[in-house]
């Protein structure tokens, strides 16, 4: 058996994959939220602008985390078309979970799909990740431990959700996000646990590329465009602040000749 090590670059790895999940959350909830108070089109450009937060987040918390993994033994490399798809995964079925709850009429059914089906596109994001793993020698699961994070995601993805339609003020989603960062941290973890490599030593050379080449600079550019997004929604007035202004002009334009 590799001996596996899962923060071969210290704390930095797993502390800053935890400020990717959180930036992610918080961003995502802060959308939902004003997309709760939208109606139209702008709701729903609220509801795609809050899946790619959040599935945004948890991919690249899942991969920054990642490269802080190393397996005694082997060299390890990553399939690009696998971690895409991986991408491309969280985007779609996180997209699909809010949109359920953000246009669901009986809010106790969409909290439940929108939760579940947020959940499952967690963990198949994860495993597919780690199906786009490469390296020398045989890589096994405990279904124990498996099933385990494909619940502690379907916990997280509900609970997160109900914070969106439950939680207002910018205090409180902010806790949320950090107990969303915490909960998505742990059911990668939970993940990687159950990982066993029986290697096989071999001095081919492995298909894909490396964690620097293509993981490290995608992994930047979507943490970028998280706080960027995040810059951009803390700018952005909200409903309440818009009709206020609104409501503060009405007089002025009253009283104009």
């Amino acid at each position: 058996m590799g001996h596996l090590d899962h923060a071969a670059l210290g704390w930095l790895t797993p502390a800053l994959s935890y400020a990717m999940a959180c930036t992610g959350a918080a961003l995502g909830l802060r959308c939902t939220v004003r997309a709760l108070a939208a109606t139209g089109r702008s709701r729903r450009n609220w509801l795609v602008t809050a899946a790619s937060a959040i599935g945004t987040g948890i991919w690249t918390m899942h991969f920054v985390a990642m490269l802080g993994f190393a397996v005694t033994g082997t060299d390890i490399r990553y399939d690009v078309p696998l971690t895409l798809l991986s991408l491309l995964v969280a985007m779609v079925v996180v997209c699909a979970g809010v949109f359920a709850v953000g246009y669901g009429r009986d809010r106790g059914r969409a909290l439940f799909l929108g939760g579940l089906t947020t959940g499952l596109g967690v963990a198949s994001m994860h495993y597919l990740g780690m199906a786009a793993v490469r390296l020398h020698g045989d890589v096994t699961y405990d279904p124990l431990l498996v099933g385990l994070s494909v619940l502690i995601a379907v916990v997280a993805a509900t609970a997160a959700l109900w914070a969106a339609l439950n939680i207002k003020s910018p205090v409180a989603v902010t806790i949320a996000s950090l107990i969303m960062g915490a909960a998505v941290s742990s059911m990668h973890y939970t993940g990687m646990f159950a990982v066993s490599v029986r290697v096989t030593p071999s001095g081919a050379a492995l298909p894909g590329a490396t964690a620097m080449q293509f993981i490290f600079p995608l992994a930047v550019g979507l943490g970028s465009y998280l706080f960027l997004s995040s810059a951009f929604v803390a700018l952005s007035p909200t409903a309440d602040e818009r009709d206020a202004s609104a409501s503060a002009q009405r007089p002025v334009e009253s009283v104009a000749p």
